[in-house]
């Protein structure tokens, strides 16, 4: 058979879908192997350019000057600003929202350039002590990797986000020799999607992506740490552990709380965008000064915590010095995860609680080791709603089934709490705070990511309130408006006249001087903020049967800014959704 008959052979096979999906899938997960191994080898070269050894952060900043300490941070924060601020702002913070996002609005389109920025200023910003974790970014680097080759093949939106799944289960599984919760995390979080043909290529790019990991790092735990100690010493211990897993739901929350009260806190400082990141530089500097253990992803002082190296004063103070330092080194614009500083604040809190229970009741209960594993879960579950994902990763982590029981009852107990007492997790807030709501569908979405500002009419006629019925009927043959603001001469808003209100009295000539502008007009009308979304801007209209509505400062309620007109809000959603048919074809995505 010569080359030429087996050529043409070659080109008859025909694959079907499914084998071509998880052929692709396949791919994916080994790309996302080795972009998981070069980001921690990027990280690793960061670290000791900016603090001179690999290994242990910890061990190494330990031995160096204050000054080194102090700058250290700083200076990854000067770098990494300018990178995110003027080449890809979605690569500033957790990451995992944005992927999210892409899956919800845009099919699962995210941008090549990601997969550069998000691994450059992530593992820099761990590099030179940035106190967040390598998860999420990898998750975004993985994610990106997916959808770039979903895009070059030309698949459709759906086939490309599951390869954004497949991304993102091979970037966790690399990262903690974990393929069935990378496989979990993705359809947990991100496809929010169990379907076996969702789930099968899934699973095989995150068993790739493991191998990939084992070939440079071996087939070795994340922690290496005594793991045969820790067991379930008594039945009765579950009722602890219940407790630390209410414990872990309220740190959760205050986690969630403080990272976008220093997010609001930044934001508001005037201050160059792309410099904030050297502020919260310095104050990580700071800290990291007589406290190195908030430096980087933290995994030195984790293990120490399992180890039972740390006394519980000392447990305390890392819980609160750990919930300041990420949510400086996210708030003011660094590029990390909170998986890993989740995991911190849940080995902290389960060793203090551990030593306290064990101190009491030495009897029926394990070690604070075993208590500070199982809060890491506990926390993680807090924090992501994940409760399936944290039991998986710490059970592989652990690879001992004597602690599978209480990762299950404290992570459930936490992540039940936790969305009782607040609906949204650490990423879809972050979604939420833009307008995007994925639980109420890709419409509301919209609407909710688009704001006043953007579609309100500026160039508008205002009637004074002093000015008399004639002059009004003047005015109102020149102009094409029939929604008129009243102001008075210093150009607060003090009403509003539609053409409705007018059109008893324009015929009344003998009334032309004697009716005011005053008389006619809606006191305090009804107002809406640049800043408000659209969706309930539109809510306000349908409350109040109004068509358009006056825009106010809100720093000064009575300064009038513009006009948003019902047609204005429609306009702008049709647009939107034209704009996502010419990317996605006749149907806009649906969630």
């Amino acid at each position: 058979m010569d080359v030429k008959e087996t050529l043409g052979r070659i080109k008859r096979i025909r694959i079907d879908e499914t084998t071509f999906t998880m052929l692709v899938a396949g791919f994916v997960g080994l790309l996302g192997g080795f972009g998981a191994v070069g980001f921690r080898f990027l990280i690793e070269f960061f670290q000791g350019l900016f603090f001179g050894g690999g290994g242990n952060l910890l061990e190494v900043a330990r031995s160096l000057p204050w000054l080194h300490k102090l700058l250290a941070p700083a200076l990854g924060g000067l770098i990494i600003g300018p990178i995110i601020y003027f080449f890809a702002r979605e690569a500033k913070g957790h990451g995992v929202p944005e992927v999210m996002e892409a899956v919800a609005l845009r099919e699962g389109r995210i941008r090549p350039r990601v997969v550069a920025i998000k691994s450059i200023a992530s593992s820099i910003c761990i590099g030179s002590g940035g106190s967040v974790g390598r998860e999420g970014p990898i998750v975004q680097i993985g994610s990106a990797i997916g959808s770039v080759v979903g895009q070059i093949l030309k698949l459709s939106g759906e086939r490309i986000k599951i390869l954004v799944g497949c991304g993102a289960a091979a970037g966790i599984a690399a990262t903690f020799n974990a393929p069935l919760a990378g496989a979990m995390f993705s359809s947990e979080l991100i496809l929010k999607n169990f379907q076996i043909r969702t789930f099968s290529p899934i699973i095989l790019s995150s068993i790739l992506a493991t191998v990939v990991s084992r070939l440079f790092f071996g087939n070795q735990p994340v922690f290496a740490i005594p793991i045969p100690d820790y067991s379930l010493v008594s039945l009765w211990e579950i009722l602890p552990y219940t407790v630390l897993g209410c414990l872990a739901a309220l740190v959760s929350l205050a986690f969630i709380f403080i990272l976008y009260k220093s997010e609001d806190i930044f934001d508001k400082l005037r201050f160059p965008g792309y410099l904030k990141a050297s502020i919260g530089g310095v104050i990580i500097g700071l800290i990291g000064i007589y406290y190195p253990h908030i430096f980087g992803v933290g995994y030195g002082s984790i293990e120490l915590a399992l180890e039972e190296g740390i006394v519980w004063y000392f447990l305390l103070l890392l819980i609160v010095l750990k919930l300041v330092a990420v949510s400086i080194t996210i708030g003011s614009g660094g590029s990390g995860g909170v998986f890993a500083p989740s995991l911190f604040l849940g080995s902290m809190m389960g060793g203090l609680f551990g030593i306290a229970v064990h101190s009491l009741f030495p009897a029926v209960t394990a070690s604070s080791g075993s208590y500070a594993l199982v809060g890491m879960a506990a926390v993680v579950a807090g924090t992501t709603h994940a409760p399936i994902t944290a039991i998986l990763i710490l059970f592989e982590m652990t690879n001992d089934y004597n602690i599978f029981l209480p990762l299950i009852v404290a992570s459930a107990t936490s992540a039940l709490l936790a969305i009782r007492l607040k609906r949204e997790s650490i990423y879809t807030m972050k979604l939420i705070r833009r307008g995007i709501d994925l639980q109420m569908g890709t419409e509301v979405s919209i609407m909710r990511s688009l704001r006043v500002k953007d579609v309100m009419e500026m160039d508008i006629d205002t009637i004074y309130r002093d000015m008399p019925l004639g002059e009004i009927r003047k005015l109102l043959l020149r102009s094409r408006s029939t929604f008129f603001p009243v102001i008075d001469r210093s150009g607060k808003l003090t009403g509003v006249i539609s053409f409705g209100d007018l059109r008893s009295a324009l015929f009344e000539e003998e009334l032309e001087k004697v009716i005011i502008a005053e008389d006619l007009a809606i006191p305090h009308p009804v107002t809406v903020f640049p800043s408000d979304n659209l969706y309930d801007a539109l809510h306000k209209m349908h409350l109040h049967d109004i068509a358009r509505l006056p825009v106010v400062s809100r720093f000064e309620p009575d300064k009038l800014i513009g006009v948003l007109s019902r047609s204005d809000v429609l306009a702008a959603y049709d647009n939107e959704i034209t704009k996502l048919r010419g990317v996605f074809g006749e149907n806009p995505p649906s969630h």
